[in-house]
């Protein structure tokens, strides 16, 4: 909505046409729309656009309520269109070899995920008090704005969460009331699951271990690697795709969604997955809140 900023951005990117409005924009029939608004705003904007017979790729997270999102899922699916979601961890080069080596049964059953990230919010997003995260209904907060992206890799890794438990709160960030510490247990199936994330750490650091039966995989996103050990008191096996550049997994992820747009292939994140992560994320929010196991169902967060 910043006129000097659209300008700006325009000739950087060398685009042939910028609009003022959404609706103007959308009047032209577009082949493609990326929506990367505020989260509050992407289920009613995606549905305009899905009427209007774009395809889209949707920033995460796909919503902050589950209103709308029945309707949005018909007329994609009456439209035969193509919309991915933006967990761009999913295309990240070695948590898809370490999925592939998974799924592939290289390590056995899984039987365990523990997560656990953090980076210091206010060196890496200094804006943050003006910004969507200040407030829990524009998508901010840790569970919303971080949290999710390791939640949606998680349930990629090990399957959907079926119902967890949560503690949240605010403890470091200063000009905010929303939460910057979060721990979640979670249950896949068969899969015990542990994620805990913080916004206040110095280190900036990602890891996802993924403990199978045969042996243990783990991803270390702020190494860019992958790594695995089979044998009990062994040495790690490190397979690494970086460095890579601040804009790579960016760039794999609009290009993953032109691929589907043009080949058939399907989208890194699907909006079926996406409102299974949205629907996580809402229960984390409602289980810290009242301290309660909540069980993760379609169109419904359950108490347990």
């Amino acid at each position: 909505m910043n006129p000097v900023l659209r300008e700006r951005i325009a000739q950087q990117y060398e685009v042939k046409k910028a609009y003022a409005s959404f609706e103007k924009a959308i009047a032209t029939r577009p082949d493609a729309v990326v929506i990367c608004t505020p989260a509050q705003l992407h289920v009613a904007l995606a549905l305009a656009a899905a009427k209007a017979g774009a395809h889209q790729l949707i920033e995460k997270p796909l919503g902050t309520k589950l209103d709308g999102v029945a309707a949005l899922q018909a007329e994609i699916e009456r439209r035969n269109l193509t919309v991915a979601v933006g967990y761009v961890y999913r295309a990240h080069p070695a948590l898809a070899a370490m999925r592939e080596a998974i799924a592939g049964g290289r390590f056995g059953e899984p039987v365990q995920i523990v997560a656990t990230c953090g980076q210091h919010f206010p060196f890496y997003r200094p804006a943050y008090r003006e910004t969507y995260y200040r407030d829990r209904a524009t998508g901010g907060g840790a569970v919303q704005d971080a949290l999710t992206h390791i939640l949606n890799a998680g349930e990629w890794l090990v399957g959907p969460v079926e119902k967890l438990t949560a503690d949240a709160g605010h403890q470091v960030l200063e000009g905010v009331e929303v939460e910057d510490t979060v721990h979640v247990l979670t249950r896949h199936g068969g899969v015990m699951g542990c994620f805990s994330l913080n916004q206040h750490q110095s280190p900036n650091e990602v890891t996802i271990t993924v403990i199978c039966r045969s042996g243990t995989a783990r991803f270390e996103y702020h190494r860019c690697r992958w790594r695995w050990m089979m044998q009990p008191g062994g040495e790690w096996t490190d397979e690494v795709v970086g460095p890579l550049e601040r804009d790579a997994l960016f760039t794999r992820q609009a290009q993953a969604f032109l691929d589907a747009i043009e080949g058939g292939y399907p989208p890194l994140c699907t909006v079926e997955e996406a409102i299974q992560t949205l629907r996580v994320n809402l229960g984390i929010l409602e289980a810290a809140e009242r301290h309660v196991w909540q069980a993760i169902k379609e169109n419904e967060v359950a108490n347990v």
